[in-house]
């Protein structure tokens, strides 16, 4: 009788048990369970040595390709340090330390055969492009990241800033609200550090902007006393903040996910130790495997010492905006909005029949329509925008922390 593949570890011992009972001849047996003699040796020989029935391993004896066991070691101890990071981030920071690491792909099998990898995280994991600027700090983007609770019972309301072109994380700050003085305080704190950016790209939320009929609010005021374009993502468009929408879920998976915060001390420590592995360790795949801290480099403006008058042109006439934030113009009012109330805005006429620009120092904040009485456009241009001519990539100077 053949091998049946359900039984063949049972006919081996039946076909061995009648060899040794000696009944039959060997050849007798090899025909009737359909082996040859040669075969029928190797399993005499096999339970003679007592070496079992089973079939052996086909693993090759040698395998002079396979990854050294020291560096699939330290591939672990790093997805154990960095759960969240996958083979490309794993090999740079590898090399970056200078160790001798295998290939991505050798990484990849080597996570998946250690149950690193779920099947549902593979397929998530799928690339996708977004907006960039070209040179550091022509823009910033910034936000706050969800509140959590603290142990201490108190919450947790994480500021961030990133640059937007070399990714570097300008600030992680631990607030206890979202209001506009913690805001400020923290601006002029990085405006100190790292100069002035072009423009700066937040959400329609206070205190960034007022998404209702109220106009604008007085942290954009506060920009553009500094000459800054403060400018909002779409409504309900999340993605337009893709940067540091990626940002905020790269920290909670990193950091929120896998440490208790304590208290708003404690939280401003771990935030601190995030953003330097962010900035000077963490591999970006948008950066070619770089860091941040390689690509990012200071603005060369600084923030003035003191808001100084603005200066119109001849053809603008000057307008005080009431406490209302109503602005009269031959003989209407139109409203702006309160954050203006006492300030000094300018009127010009514009290329457009019947209309006039509203100007507040180098930007363009409305435009009205004499003729149907009424704001048309409320939205903050820039007049010029200064030229940047820093490269894409240069190496950080040492005192940029």
């Amino acid at each position: 009788m053949p091998w049946k593949a359900r039984t063949v570890k049972m006919s081996r011992e039946m076909f061995v048990a009648e060899v040794i009972a000696g009944e039959k001849s060997k050849s007798r047996l090899c025909r009737e369970y359909g082996i040859s003699r040669v075969t029928g040796d190797k399993w005499l020989k096999r339970f003679g040595t007592g070496e079992g029935l089973d079939d052996r391993s086909r693993a090759p004896f040698r395998m002079p390709n396979k990854t050294p066991q020291e560096q699939e070691t330290k591939v672990l101890e790093t997805r154990a340090s960095h759960p969240a990071w996958g083979p490309r981030k794993i090999r740079q920071f590898l090399i970056n330390k200078g160790e001798t690491v295998p290939g991505k792909s050798t990484i990849s099998n080597i996570l998946k055969r250690n149950g690193c990898v779920s099947k549902e995280a593979s397929q998530a994991a799928t690339p996708y492009k977004r907006f960039q600027r070209e040179h550091c700090n022509e823009m910033w983007q910034t936000d706050f990241k969800g509140h959590f609770a603290m142990k201490d019972g108190n919450r947790c309301h994480p500021l961030t800033v990133l640059d937007d072109c070399s990714r570097y994380s300008l600030c992680v700050d631990a607030k206890e609200n979202e209001q506009r003085a913690g805001v400020t305080e923290s601006f002029e704190r990085l405006f100190e550090q790292y100069g002035l950016p072009d423009s700066l790209l937040c959400d329609n939320g206070n205190p960034w902007g007022a998404s209702q009929s109220t106009g604008y609010t007085q942290f954009e005021i506060w920009l553009m006393d500094r000459n800054i374009l403060p400018i909002h993502g779409r409504i309900r468009h999340p993605q337009t903040q893709g940067k540091e929408e990626r940002f905020h879920r790269t920290m909670d998976v990193e950091l929120l996910q896998r440490v208790e915060i304590k208290n708003m001390g404690h939280a401003q420590r771990c935030f601190d130790e995030f953003r330097r592995c962010y900035n000077h360790e963490r591999p970006h795949e948008a950066l070619g495997m770089g860091v941040p801290f390689n690509f990012y480099h200071k603005s060369p403006r600084r923030p003035p010492q003191r808001i100084e008058p603005w200066e119109y042109a001849g053809d603008c006439m000057l307008r005080r905006v009431k406490s209302t934030g109503y602005v009269t113009f031959m003989g209407q009012g139109y409203f702006l909005s309160e954050a203006f109330g006492g300030l000094d805005v300018a009127v010009r006429e514009s290329s457009l029949d019947g209309c006039f620009n509203v100007l507040y120092r180098g930007f363009r904040v409305a435009r009205i329509n004499v003729r149907e009485r009424a704001v048309v456009s409320k939205r903050i241009f820039r007049k010029n925008v200064p030229e940047t001519t820093a490269p894409a990539y240069h190496p950080a100077p040492p005192e940029i922390e």
